[in-house]
């Protein structure tokens, strides 16, 4: 199995932590909060996401956020593959 190395450098992947700590707080604000910065952050990286993925990914509520269809997609594929690195990176292999 290969994959784009190019495409990665040039990716910030902490954008892909950000992705799921909004979809898994439904909130931008509480995304912030949990990951301690700015909410003028994550609504930047946010915005990033989106040009990176070509879809609003998630949708403004009175509540929050809720997923699109394509944002629900990349956090099914995202999450197993995000609980892999985190079990490389703390030696769980």
């Amino acid at each position: 199995m290969q994959f784009n190395e190019d495409l990665l450098a040039k990716t910030d992947l902490n954008l892909l932590v950000v992705f799921m700590v909004i979809f898994r707080e439904g909130s931008v604000s509480r995304a912030a909060n949990f990951l301690d910065v700015h909410q003028p952050a994550v609504s930047g990286s946010l915005a990033c996401l989106r040009q990176l993925f070509d879809d609003p990914l998630f949708l403004r509520t009175a509540h929050g956020v809720l997923p699109t269809p394509k944002a629900e997609r990349i956090a099914q594929v995202l999450l197993p593959t995000l609980t892999c690195i985190e079990a490389v990176l703390v030696g769980d292999i």
